[in-house]
């Protein structure tokens, strides 16, 4: 096992693996931008080193400076978390190249895996659905518009080698389509260098599930049930459950074994999401596959007993899994909530110093967060802010635990998407589990006096 493992993020997700790294006797090290001198994953890490300025650019983002930290201090592993340079095969290639474990797959997956188009193509050869789209990246919108008149509107275009909805929009019509091209292409350029899009059909109010699966280094892949992910707002999911209302047991397990199937394909390794989007026919059509691991982890968590974080290191340290399929139960229900320093009605960011900050507390109470009364939520990163997790016997009581955990949470002195979120988990349509992706819109104007 790993003795010493360097932690390549920041915010919740590094406090989370630092928890599981103590748990395991392991030592960490955090790294920090200058935006981040006071933040929790400095002081609870064994050891903390500057990276660089604010900006993601300048420290977080910064591949040699990150190597020669971990090389200077001993470390043997590297843990990414996610987001950041989760998913970036560039950075697992240089941790092969000087002998430092990355705890994801290798570098090879994760490329062919993060371009979307090469993706669907291949879970498409091992016999997966996918939805009715292109094969090529576009950088022409003349040939976008011809190839949208030929599978029939709405689409939706999407950033090729895009993540958290950047580059993504729905196009209902060839007029729309010149300018939706043009300024999702040139985002994605300015965010991930590359501004090629794919188009897919769009299936009309899907639902977004997808199966967390865990495979170690000789074969052995397994799914742990499902998460449902449809309550989103601009592509990003804000509420995540487990397990999925929706599914039956016969569809469950298909997808499970399908998950599994392309996992295998592709000789997948650690932990990974196989997401698909479900119609209302219980259809489901593969989206994309996350090599790494997910925000929502926490609610397959609490419904397995399976703390993921320490699988994946157990993996990348050549351990095979102690457990196989029939050994994966389901125990309950869980409802994850993203909290967001952000407008709830515009959804724009609110950064500031958080003047108060109050947290419920329970059995059945799970904070994921790196913030404390007095902390300065940065406007460099992404304004989530923290998650909080309840767990029920069953969906009801999840959900009635949600709401009055949410009217506990006191946030002051900068703006979050609490009232939004109470308003959505106390509404008769999610009570209801009508949770297809269009919620918010679907819902906007009942939701709309958020204040």
């Amino acid at each position: 096992m790993f003795k010493k493992i360097l932690i390549a993020n920041r915010g919740e997700i590094a406090v989370r693996i630092i928890r599981t790294c103590k748990l395991m006797g392991i030592k960490t090290v955090s790294i920090f931008s200058e935006a981040d001198k006071e933040a929790p994953h400095v002081n609870m890490a064994d050891e903390a080193y500057l990276v660089g300025g604010p900006r993601v650019n300048e420290s977080y983002l910064k591949i040699d400076k990150i190597i020669e930290i971990a090389k200077t201090t001993g470390t043997e592993a590297i843990h990414p978390g996610y987001g950041l340079l989760s998913e970036n095969s560039s950075f697992a290639r240089e941790c092969e190249k000087v002998g430092i474990v990355f705890i994801g797959p290798k570098s090879d997956v994760i490329a062919k895996m993060g371009s979307k188009i090469e993706a669907r193509e291949t879970i498409k050869k091992a016999g997966v659905p996918v939805v009715p789209g292109i094969t090529h990246p576009l950088t022409d919108a003349a040939e976008a518009l011809t190839i949208s008149n030929g599978i029939g509107y709405p689409i939706m275009l999407k950033a090729s080698s895009g993540g958290g909805g950047i580059g993504m929009q729905v196009v209902n019509t060839p007029k729309e389509l010149q300018h939706a091209f043009v300024s999702n292409s040139k985002r994605a350029e300015n965010y991930f260098g590359d501004g090629a899009m794919y188009i897919e059909k769009v299936i009309q109010s899907p639902r977004h599930i997808e199966i967390q699966i865990l495979a170690d280094q000789k074969g052995n892949t397994v799914y742990l049930w499902e998460r449902e992910c449809s309550i989103q707002r601009r592509h990003q999911k804000i509420i995540e459950e487990a397990p999925s209302t929706f599914l039956d047991t016969e569809t469950r397990k298909k997808m499970g074994e399908t998950a599994v199937k392309a996992a295998k394909s592709i000789g997948y390794s650690n932990a990974g999401t196989i997401e698909f989007l479900v119609d209302n026919n219980k259809n489901f059509y593969f989206l994309e596959m996350n090599t790494r691991l997910q925000v929502e982890h926490p609610v397959t968590e609490e419904i397995t007993g399976f703390d993921i974080v320490e699988q994946q290191i157990k993996i990348s340290a050549g351990e095979v899994l102690s457990f196989q399929q029939s050994d994966v139960k389901c125990n309950g229900h869980a409802i994850e909530v993203r909290i967001y320093a952000e407008d709830p009605k515009t959804f724009f960011p609110s950064p500031g110093k958080i003047t108060k900050f109050e947290i419920p507390e329970g059995e059945n109470v799970r904070h994921e967060l790196a913030i404390s009364e007095h902390s300065t939520v940065s406007p460099y990163y992404d304004p989530m802010i923290a998650k909080l997790i309840v767990k029920g016997e069953n969906r009801a009581v999840a959900i009635s635990e949600l709401e009055q955990a949410l009217k506990s949470y006191k946030v002051e002195g900068i703006k979050t998407n609490i009232s939004l979120l109470l308003k959505v988990v106390s509404s008769q349509p999610f009570i209801e589990g009508d949770t297809a992706t269009n919620f918010i819109e679907k819902h906007i104007y009942s939701l709309s006096d958020t204040k």
